[in-house]
């Protein structure tokens, strides 16, 4: 095995028969001009070591908030977020996030450029090790013919595939992503949810994505967490290892997206919804 391949499973698989990241009834708000506003109540769930974890649901449900507190980046008004044992309170080397805004390389920095920044901006590795490490994530991603390109010279599904490129360089306990191809077109979008999940596939790294797109929950999470708006509550937890991107566009896959979609908005189902939804594995909180 690579020695690049061996630090990162070496990374990734610390007491598997431990919950990785562990959120505790978080409740978290934020302030506006005219009030405090929560963006979620007590809402728990746990990622164990190399799950697929999606947090699914509309607008204002604070998917997205949920991330930036595992992030570090903000703090809950009630509850706990905990990895790998430690409460998380700041932003660390063991989480990295991958937005959906690309432009966040720096166009000055070639490919390569771009994956070993934080390598070496963090002290992480040396220049060759450094080097090294990010070849090896840019032959993962298929990048290594553009690895003296610049941004502005690459697609937006190249872009997206350096940016997960550099976040893994990192080798973090926690992948998290912020709805990452909602700016792609919608065949670069699969293109780039089949990637993912080939590479998942390679190195078996620990995913927390976000999406409000139920099919790309089905297709990239092994488990997905429906969280209900305003504020966002824990709606249902799901197993959905039986879906993937040949299920798309099936009789099955259809209707058990068009199920979700009735749980999430709550539309007279509930009494229902776990025989229907045919999950091996499916927990119903209220």
């Amino acid at each position: 095995m690579n020695a690049v391949a061996q630090s990162h499973t070496a990374s990734t698989s610390a007491q598997p028969q431990e919950a990785l990241l562990q959120v505790r009834g978080v409740s978290l708000e934020y302030r506006t001009p005219e009030r405090v506003v929560r963006a979620t109540h007590q809402v728990s769930f746990e990622v164990d070591p190399s799950d697929r974890f999606v947090l699914l649901g509309p607008s204002g449900c604070g998917k997205s908030t949920l991330l930036k507190a595992v992030a570090g980046f903000i703090q809950p008004s009630e509850g706990e977020i905990r990895l790998a044992g430690n409460q998380i309170t700041e932003p660390g080397p063991d989480r990295i996030v991958v937005f959906q805004e690309f432009d966040q390389l720096p166009p000055w920095k070639t490919v390569i450029e771009n994956v070993m920044f934080p390598l070496l901006a963090s002290r992480t590795l040396k220049r060759p090790e450094a080097l090294e490490r990010a070849r090896y994530y840019l032959e993962k991603v298929g990048l290594s013919a553009f690895a003296d390109a610049y941004p502005h010279t690459l697609s937006g599904g190249m872009k997206a595939r350096v940016a997960i490129a550099r976040a893994l360089a990192m080798q973090p306990k926690i992948l998290l992503m912020d709805e990452p191809f909602a700016a792609l077109d919608a065949l670069t979008r699969r293109k780039m949810q089949e990637e993912l999940l080939e590479l998942w596939d390679e190195v078996r790294f620990t995913l927390l994505f976000v999406t409000h797109s139920i099919e790309e929950a089905l297709v990239v999470g092994n488990r997905i967490l429906l969280l209900s708006p305003h504020p966002g509550r824990v709606r249902a937890e799901i197993n959905s290892h039986q879906y993937d991107l040949k299920s798309l566009g099936g009789v099955g896959f259809q209707q058990t997206a068009q199920r979700i979609h009735r749980l999430l908005f709550d539309e007279g189902e509930t009494g229902t919804v776990e025989q229907e939804l045919n999950f091996q594995d499916i927990r119903i909180a209220y």
